[in-house]
């Protein structure tokens, strides 16, 4: 069963391409990027913060900077 989540980024953003290097390659979750340049209400949300990973199902977000060990225990918790 997969989990999902969404992961906030903004294109150019190197951290955010950090972020998705970490999260590819993990199994079991399904992961929709979403631009936030793209909206104005997620811009003023996100901005200061991208990259940024949220659980729909419960909608709490992990914040970067997170490394592997971090990123998993969000995961999977």
């Amino acid at each position: 069963m997969n989990r999902f989540f969404v992961l906030y980024v903004t294109s150019g953003c190197h951290l955010c391409e950090q972020a998705e290097r970490l999260i590819q390659g993990q199994t079991g979750i399904a992961v929709s990027a979403v631009e936030i340049a793209d909206d104005a209400e997620l811009l003023e949300q996100y901005g200061a913060r991208i990259p940024v990973l949220q659980r729909q199902e419960t909608g709490e977000e992990l914040d970067w900077p997170f490394d592997m060990e971090t990123l998993q225990r969000f995961l999977t918790g």
